[in-house]
């Protein structure tokens, strides 16, 4: 079960690093139609669409990555005190009241909305226009991986209700630990006050 669970994991982790290659197509985009508009003087009116079309793709498809990694802000002013079973109630609670019927509504409407795009070869209204319906299937591609993925940590809540820890998931990037920092660089908690003791001094004399 934990090799399936990481599998998911990997492949969540997958698809949003690869369309966060978005962010780039966006950079550049934006900045050779700033480039076209302002100093060749040839605007496009289909860019901004693009633009919107490529945030959105970002957005949607972070879903799951951000779900894999945990990584979904949560008002854990209590939660983060709760032992380890008692998070995984919770947790569980609200996956199967909230997150299951709104993700699978997401899914499937977004389907349907897609399918009827497709349907009329739906464009963007301006007057440069573009293919539209390629863009819509992002919303039920996204509702499906994030799906996956939630089915995923609804296991995790149960192997930790029976358990009483939390299962191991994939590691990626992290934020700055100042604390790990630190160790790593083997400074001490007193280095760093006298560092700061000498540095108040030194204003003071000025």
């Amino acid at each position: 079960m934990q090799s399936f669970l990481l599998a998911v994991d990997r492949f969540s982790t997958w698809i949003g690093k690869t369309c966060a290659w978005s962010v780039l197509a966006l950079t550049l985009l934006i900045c050779w139609e700033v480039f076209s508009r302002y100093v060749l003087n040839r605007p496009h009116a289909w860019v901004l669409d693009a633009q919107i079309m490529l945030y959105g793709l970002l957005f949607m498809m972070a879903g799951a990555y951000t779900l894999s990694k945990n990584g979904h802000v949560r008002g854990d002013v209590l939660y983060g005190f709760l032992a380890p079973r008692t998070q995984a109630i919770v947790d569980l609670t609200l996956y199967i009241i909230f997150f299951l019927p709104g993700v699978i509504a997401l899914t499937w409407a977004g389907w349907t909305y897609a399918n009827e795009s497709l349907a009329i070869r739906e464009q963007t209204f301006n007057a440069d226009p573009i293919p539209l319906y390629p863009f819509k299937f992002v919303i039920p591609v996204s509702g499906f991986v994030l799906l996956l993925q939630g089915i995923v940590e609804i296991i995790r809540c149960i192997q930790c209700i029976q358990t009483g820890a939390w299962p191991a998931r994939e590691g990626d990037v992290e934020e700055v630990d100042v604390k790990k920092l630190k160790e790593m660089v083997h400074v001490k908690d007193e280095d760093m006050a006298a560092l700061e003791r000498d540095l108040a001094l030194k204003g003071n004399n000025k």
